[in-house]
Order: C-alpha cells, then sequence, then structure tokens
C-alpha cells in the first residue's frame, strides 16, 4: 500500500487530493487530506463574509464523498520530511510515502501591530470576526465608523468596495503602496478608479503603513488614519512549517519547485497553490486562483505518472484574466496575455458581473466531476504556455 498524505483542505488540495484517489482506485493506494477545519472554505468569497453576506456552509466530508479519499480533521504541528511523517496538534503522527503540501499561505502581519489589531482573510473565522466587528461600529453622517483596508491589491479592492456598498454607513479607506488596479491597462484601471469613488472609498496611494494601533493606522512620516477597525491584505508569506521541515523555500516561504512541482530539496514532496514558488518562461507564478487549481491537477497526474514508472510532463501555465468584482453589482475584468501583463480588451458593468461569477463559482461541481475522472488538466489551464 502507497500511502499520499494531502496536507491542506483547500481549493487546491481538495482538487489534488480527489484527482489522485480517482486515477489510482485499484492500484494499492491510500489518500488522506488533512485540514485544520472540518469545513470547506471558498476563500475566494471571504470578502462577501465581511461584508455580511451570508454564505452555504459545507463540510469536508461531504465534499469528499464517494473520491475514496479519507479526511484527517487536525492541524499540522510538525513535518519530519526524513522520516515522512507530519505530526498533528492532537498528537497523532500520519505517515506517508508521498506527501502534496496545499497549506497555501497567510498574511504577512510582520509589520509591528498588524497581528494584534488587524483582521485578515486567512480563515472562514478571520472574515466572520471583521464582519461582527463591522455590526458594532457607529453610522449616521457624523460620527461614522472608520474602516482601514490596508492592501491595494485585487483582494484589498475587493474588500473595500464589498464593505463600502453593503455598509454605506461606514467610511471606507483604502490603503496602500501602489495604486489600486496598477496592474491593468489604463482604462479598465479608470473604470476600477470610477468605481471606488462611486462607493464612497477613499484611496491613499503612495502610502507606506509602518505600524497598526488599536484605533488607527499609522504611516511613515507619522501621519494617523483614524481606524475603527483594520484589515490587512498587504502581502502574504508561506507557513514556517515549509523552512522549518528543511524544505528549500524562497524569500516569501514558498516551496521552491521543478517542473512536476516537486520540491528540489525532497523530490518526494510536491507543492501546489499559493505554498509553491513555481517557475515558468514569464518569471515565478503569483498566486492566484487561475493557476491555484491546474498546479493542483497537474501535480496529482505528475504523482500518478511517477508511481506508474513514467516521466512526468513539466507544468505549463499562462494567465487569462483579472477578474475584480466592485461589490455585488459592478466588476471589472482585464484580459491578459499569458505573462499576466493587459491587452487591450476588458469588461465591465453586468457583463463583467455574469463573467466573474462564472469564473469564481463554487468548485464542488468540477470536484463531483474530479470524482468521476471526467475533468482533464487542459480545462483549467485555459491558456497554456505554448510548447
Amino acid at each position: 500500500m502507497t500511502d499520499i498524505l494531502v496536507l491542506g483542505g483547500g481549493y487546491t488540495g481538495l482538487a489534488a487530493a480527489i484527482r489522485v484517489a480517482a486515477r489510482t482506485r485499484r492500484s494499492g493506494v491510500r489518500v488522506t487530506l488533512v485540514n485544520a477545519s472540518a469545513r470547506f472554505t471558498e476563500r475566494l468569497r471571504l470578502h462577501q463574509t465581511a461584508a455580511g453576506e451570508r454564505l452555504a456552509d459545507h463540510s469536508l466530508t461531504d465534499v469528499l464523498a464517494g473520491s475514496g479519499v479519507t479526511f484527517a480533521q487536525g492541524r499540522v504541528a510538525g513535518l519530519d520530511v526524513e522520516g515522512h511523517e507530519a505530526r498533528l496538534d492532537d498528537g497523532r503522527t500520519l505517515r506517508y510515502d508521498r506527501l502534496i503540501y496545499a497549506l497555501g499561505t497567510v498574511t504577512d502581519l510582520s509589520t509591528p501591530g498588524a497581528a494584534e489589531h488587524a483582521c485578515t482573510f486567512d480563515d472562514h473565522g478571520g472574515a466572520v470576526r471583521l464582519s461582527r466587528r463591522l455590526d458594532e461600529l457607529p453610522g449616521g453622517p457624523v460620527g461614522a465608523g472608520t474602516v482601514a483596508v490596508v492592501g491595494s491589491g485585487l483582494t484589498g479592492v475587493e474588500a473595500a468596495t464589498e464593505i463600502a456598498e453593503a455598509r454605506p454607513h461606514l467610511r471606507v479607506v483604502l490603503v496602500g503602496k501602489g495604486r489600486p488596479g496598477a496592474m491593468m491597462g489604463e482604462r479598465a484601471r479608470a473604470y476600477l478608479d470610477a468605481a471606488l469613488a462611486r462607493l464612497g472609498v477613499e484611496v491613499r496611494s503612495g502610502a507606506d503603513v509602518t505600524k497598526v494601533l488599536p484605533g488607527a493606522v499609522e504611516l511613515a512620516g507619522g501621519e494617523l488614519i483614524d481606524a475603527d477597525a483594520t484589515l490587512w491584505t498587504a502581502g502574504t508569506r508561506g507557513l514556517p512549517l515549509a523552512a522549518a521541515s528543511g524544505l528549500t523555500v524562497d524569500e516569501r516561504g514558498r516551496i521552491v519547485v521543478d517542473g512536476a512541482l516537486r520540491s528540489l530539496s525532497h523530490p518526494d514532496v510536491q507543492a501546489v497553490g499559493d505554498a509553491a514558488a513555481v517557475r515558468l518562461p514569464f518569471g515565478v507564478l503569483h498566486g492566484t486562483c487561475q493557476s491555484g487549481i491546474p498546479t493542483a491537477l497537474h501535480a496529482a497526474d505528475a504523482l500518478v505518472s511517477v508511481l506508474r514508472g513514467r516521466a512526468p510532463r513539466d507544468f505549463r501555465f499562462g494567465y487569462v484574466h483579472q477578474p475584480v468584482s466592485l461589490g455585488r453589482g459592478d466588476a471589472v475584468i482585464q484580459f491578459t496575455r499569458p505573462d499576466d501583463s493587459p491587452r487591450r480588451w476588458y469588461l465591465t458593468g453586468r457583463a463583467a458581473v455574469a463573467y466573474k461569477e462564472a469564473v469564481s463559482r463554487s468548485p464542488l461541481p468540477t470536484y463531483r466531476l474530479l470524482k468521476r475522472g471526467l475533468v482533464p488538466v487542459r480545462a483549467f489551464a485555459l491558456s497554456a504556455w505554448p510548447g
């Protein structure tokens, strides 16, 4: 019996585990998935949870039903890559022959005060805590509560617009070093700027937050921006677990992998999604929902190839779009070249909302198809890098 252990029950961990199990059903392979929570969290929609929307609740046991994957609930406390063991926080030890590391990344809270005073979107609980905090803030034209969203990337933009639309009585300030939508083309970025203005989001670009206080964020130079609640979306890092185990990681703590998504230092470990530093012809892949499931499916197929004595293929991928929701009723989609640079084409308004909902819909139907072996990898790698 070959034991395959998958760490992480998010989008990528589920896809990898179900894919491997489906392709090795009669091959003497046992697949176990480990996750700290019994809940499947759709991280792409945590900004909706923070704004107060109640989303469907899915258990991992239900999602995995019929897949042949065993679910083990527990937080990974230690990883022995030499002894092929993962230790959980309840004292259990799980042995493996092959490991797929899908624990993703966490918000980089190295800025002083961020860990103590800011909310994050690292899990469902963090989004719920922010929502409850927003419920407590005063409204009205005078003395309205202020929400500071730190980080002007796409997560920050989606969070700021969602909160501003759902809670118009609050003052929302988007603070970041860069301009919102900086990676977009000029016209798509102009539309995003107009949407922020229409929703009343105050934008502070070129602002470096150096400290988070209980009721404010402090900028370089000492200026304070009042904040009754602070959401921190300014950057991510891999969990310390990977580096502590001896796996080779990059400067952001992501596991460095080869073309088959195997760890350069420990080839019996594969890393997928945000947890992996994947080098492609245009540079290192940056973690997005676009690339996550394709890496999971490729890693699963590469692992199956190795188990069958075949050489795995190298991972190829190219970006297609940058979809950004601007509240529930608006969105902007910037179409891109495979290296993620903007093309001329973009969508806005209702057409963009429909497109965004289509590409970020729940993956549960996909997982059902994966259980039956009906989803090819290239169905996800829509613009797979040529060659």
